[in-house]
């Protein structure tokens, strides 16, 4: 295994172009490493991108949208305070992806690169409109997060680029997002369903929705008829059943030994409903808990 340490993305996306065989980024390592060791992959070439100065930053832009390091980890997130309450849904998602130790480590780049359909940070990320930036011996790109995936273990990168910065948008006034998700236990397991809802009000009415479905498809869904279902409403019930039904009628689930598809499908229905009603109190300033004051 070739070892590489590189001191900026373009020298990272230079080795990775010119590697033969199996590359790998590595930036907190939960899912390369588990791989390495159980034998399922072994990289002919690691490329270790903690070094590259601002992998580990967040920053608030002017403009007050966001720029997070590729190595920023979970824990960090959930530490730090204003991007929490900008967007409690992105930061609860990527908590809920492990353990306290894992979370130390685990990063929001690695968890959509893995390409997991049932990654819990992904659908949090689509539904806020994030995109990330891709670098590559062309320069650097910026991608919307849900164009990253292209099926389990796939991405749309291609040989020598990966992903320099995730670009959180401003979440601006009278907004709030949410992100539940369905396991069989009660901690550190893989989602059976996820959902994520962030919306905008005007007064009491709906406004601006995304919808994102995770585990109940290839990859994560953007959903627009359950945006429709709820914008120009005030969330009342014809809305939240409308929401249900549509977020149900996107699904295109699997089964296995998580879960049936008539299961996730009717799950998908309920915690739809469940998120959206959590993402809007946090748009009308309510508190909801385990947010930060």
């Amino acid at each position: 295994m070739n070892y590489h340490s590189p001191a900026s993305f373009a020298e990272a996306s230079a080795l990775a172009e010119n590697a033969d065989g199996v590359t790998r980024f590595l930036a907190g390592g939960t899912d390369v490493l588990v791989q390495l060791r159980a034998d399922i992959v072994t990289p002919d070439t690691l490329i270790d991108i903690k070094k590259i100065d601002g992998v580990s930053d967040i920053t608030q832009n002017d403009d007050g949208s966001w720029t997070l390091g590729v190595a920023v980890t979970g824990a960090e997130m959930t530490e730090h305070a204003s991007l929490s309450r900008d967007w409690p849904g992105v930061v609860e998602a990527m908590d809920l992806v492990g353990s306290t130790q894992v979370q130390g480590r685990a990063t929001l780049t690695g968890n959509l690169c893995n390409g997991s359909p049932a990654a819990d940070s992904v659908p949090a990320m689509v539904a806020a409109g994030v995109t990330v930036t891709v670098t590559g011996a062309d320069g650097s790109r910026e991608v919307a997060v849900g164009d990253i995936p292209t099926g389990p273990g796939r991405t749309s990168l291609a040989k020598g680029e990966l992903v320099s910065a995730v670009n959180i948008p401003a979440r601006g006034d009278n907004a709030g997002d949410a992100y539940l998700r369905f396991i069989p236990r009660t901690e550190m397991d893989i989602a059976v369903v996820g959902v994520a809802v962030s919306l905008r009000l005007d007064g009491d009415t709906v406004t601006e929705a995304r919808v994102s479905l995770g585990a109940v498809a290839p990859t994560v869904l953007l959903v627009q008829e359950c945006a429709d279902a709820i914008i120009g409403s005030t969330l009342d019930d014809a809305a939240l059943d409308a929401l249900a039904a549509a977020a149900s009628a996107a699904c295109n689930p699997i089964t296995d030994k998580r879960g049936t598809v008539e299961f996730r499908t009717d799950v998908a229905g309920v915690l739809a409903k469940r998120a959206a009603k959590i993402a809007y109190a946090r748009a009308k300033g309510e508190t909801v808990k385990g947010d930060h004051a």
